[in-house]
């Protein structure tokens, strides 16, 4: 995934070129004329300006010497080296309390609930090895204006550029990317989940990858519920925020005891390996004969959808046999 813009994808090489000072004169003018609007690829020339600097002054130091392309190879590693360990944070209001985000130079790597905190010190992002934390970030606000939209219901989609270095493995790394694919608007089980990523058996596995999920929201885990409904737990802390997260997206909820659990009655059904949506009740997603079975159980595998436009935005077609089309759901 990535939000930056195709401009300024075009532009690089001759961005590099006129920080070298290598750039024809026309390069070197729509260069100017880019950066002149664009902050983040003014801040990517100075930077390239900077290690050109570096390793021009490297060389005029050592040029006598017989090691000077390993002293410039050993300095590049360095400076790309510390590109890739830095990262600009910074901490926002939601109405979910303060939340930080974080991101490198490839991508979104930590978005975190902070609650009434308001600073590093109350974020695993300063304890995380590898990392050097810096705050900052016009890139940064820009980020929190799309998730600002999403919380408010006016986008649906956050598609951000991912840096997935703090998942925990490979079948972490599996069940992050399996969970960034669920459309908003929809819900499936752990179980489903497990599945998906060819470890059926792992379903407890994969809820333990989700409670160390470093994107909630981005990565919707709140999109992951238990297989009786209940909505469970969720890296962000409490159920009661996973519910709002889940209201948002129109996905109906009702209070069970201490949890929250999903309305399958009230949702249409994606049965596992099908390409059509159903009614709860349609005969072709009952194992059991009893029309009832839908309306009480979370199939096994599939997905449920909040509404029939939520269905059809990802290409599902309503089923022939219960017609979901002629008889919507009533809430």
């Amino acid at each position: 995934m990535t939000s930056r813009p195709s401009v300024c994808v075009a532009i690089e090489p001759d961005l590099i070129a006129a920080a070298t000072g290598e750039a024809e004169s026309g390069a070197a003018r729509r260069v100017e004329t880019h950066i002149g609007r664009c902050g983040p690829c003014r801040r990517d020339f100075e930077r390239y300006q900077t290690i050109d600097g570096e390793v021009a002054a490297l060389r005029s130091h050592l040029v006598a010497t017989p090691h000077v392309a390993l002293a410039r190879e050993r300095l590049e590693t360095r400076l790309a080296d510390l590109r890739t360990r830095l990262v600009a944070y910074r901490v926002f209001p939601s109405p979910f309390g303060q939340i930080l985000i974080a991101r490198s130079e490839q991508g979104v790597v930590l978005v975190e609930y902070l609650g009434r905190s308001q600073g590093l010190r109350s974020s695993r992002l300063g304890d995380l090895p590898g990392l050097e934390a810096v705050e900052d970030g016009e890139d940064v606000e820009g980020l929190y204006r799309e998730l600002r939209d999403y919380l408010q219901g006016r986008r649906t989609r956050l598609d951000w550029p991912l840096d997935l270095r703090l998942a925990r493995g490979d079948f972490h790394r599996r069940v992050l990317e399996a969970t960034a694919g669920i459309p908003y608007g929809s819900v499936v089980s752990y179980a489903g989940l497990a599945r998906e990523v060819g470890r059926p058996e792992a379903v407890r596995a994969a809820a333990q990858a989700l409670r160390w999920n470093p994107l909630p929201i981005v990565i919707p885990c709140h999109r992951v519920i238990g297989s009786s409904g209940a909505l469970t737990g969720y890296a962000g802390g409490t159920t009661e925020r996973k519910q709002k997260l889940l209201a948002i997206e129109g996905i109906p909820t009702v209070r069970a005891g201490h949890d929250f659990r999903i309305r399958p009655e009230a949702m249409y059904v994606l049965a596992p390996g099908d390409t059509a949506y159903c009614l709860p009740t349609c005969p072709s997603i009952d194992p059991t004969g009893s029309p009832r079975y839908a309306t009480r159980h979370f199939p096994l595998g599939g997905r449920l959808f909040a509404s029939r436009e939520r269905a059809e935005v990802i290409g599902l077609a309503p089923c022939t046999t219960c017609r979901p089309d002629l008889h919507p759901l009533s809430r």
